[in-house]
């Protein structure tokens, strides 16, 4: 339930579709002759849109997400390292039999480098298809055709893909690896969903050490106007309200002990 409800819930609130929606409650308002309602409607859409896209809002949002945890200085061994699905294009990798990348791309190749470095690890792809009505392929299925034209040893990988969210990742990846006192395993996702997922994993039970990539800010963007490209504001800006509500969601759930984890 909690499931389905998030995917809903998020549907009506991110910014690109809440202004639709308001935009077409002034249209109605318009058409009705409700005057107030209407220039609400409309002024609402228009505020969504133009923070969203021309100011630096998301990469503020993010920043503190990104920097929250980093990546250990020294790594003496490793035992796995865990990647979570949500860098591949599930709908197209179905229906073309290929391992095309989207944004979040850098957890793959990262993984792929990290397998490279570390030779004895084992690369744990964590990630089913979390979409309510779009059809499309886990990242655990695509990943071994993309991690093995990479050069990792398909007897090395451990897939998971039942998982459709994090908190699924999190007890999935645990029941099946049974990790050992003692053993470092790294978790490979992008840095502003780093405090998240390190907070599922600990309530799971399972240790593991962050290693943050797909980084979608400089750090330095400050408070402005047009500081990237109006495209690629509104997508910061989306995914930095999808995280903190996940982050608020999953706290007031229990699933979480903190609606901010930091390092212990």
């Amino acid at each position: 339930m909690f499931f389905f409800l998030s995917k809903v819930f998020w549907f009506f609130i991110q910014p690109l579709n809440l202004a639709i929606f308001l935009l077409l409650v002034g249209l109605v308002a318009l058409v009705a002759r409700w005057k107030r309602l209407a220039i609400a409607g409309c002024s609402g859409a228009f505020l969504i849109l133009a923070f969203a896209t021309w100011t630096s809002l998301g990469a503020l949002m993010l920043t503190p997400l990104e920097e929250r945890f980093g990546r250990p200085a020294v790594l003496e061994k490793v035992d796995g390292i865990i990647v979570l699905g949500g860098g591949l294009e599930g709908a197209i990798n179905l229906a073309r039999g290929g391992y095309e990348l989207n944004a979040g791309g850098d957890r793959m190749v990262e993984t792929a480098i990290l397998a490279r470095r570390f030779p004895t690890a084992k690369v744990v792809v964590s990630g089913g298809t979390g979409t309510l009505v779009l059809d499309g392929e886990g990242d655990a299925e695509t990943a071994p055709r993309l991690l093995s034209a990479l050069g990792v040893e398909r007897q090395r990988m451990v897939l998971e893909n039942k998982s459709r969210d994090t908190y699924e990742n999190a007890l999935f990846t645990k029941e099946l690896v049974s990790p050992k006192p003692g053993e470092t395993w790294l978790l490979v996702t992008s840095a502003f969903h780093m405090p998240r997922s390190m907070a599922l994993f600990a309530k799971a039970g399972f240790a593991v050490t962050p290693w943050p990539v797909d980084y979608r800010t400089s750090g330095v963007e400050g408070v402005g106007f047009f500081r990237d490209a109006p495209q690629d504001s509104l997508r910061n800006t989306t995914t930095a309200i999808r995280e903190w509500i996940g982050l608020i969601a999953y706290w007031l759930s229990g699933r979480i002990d903190s609606p901010f984890p930091g390092p212990a």
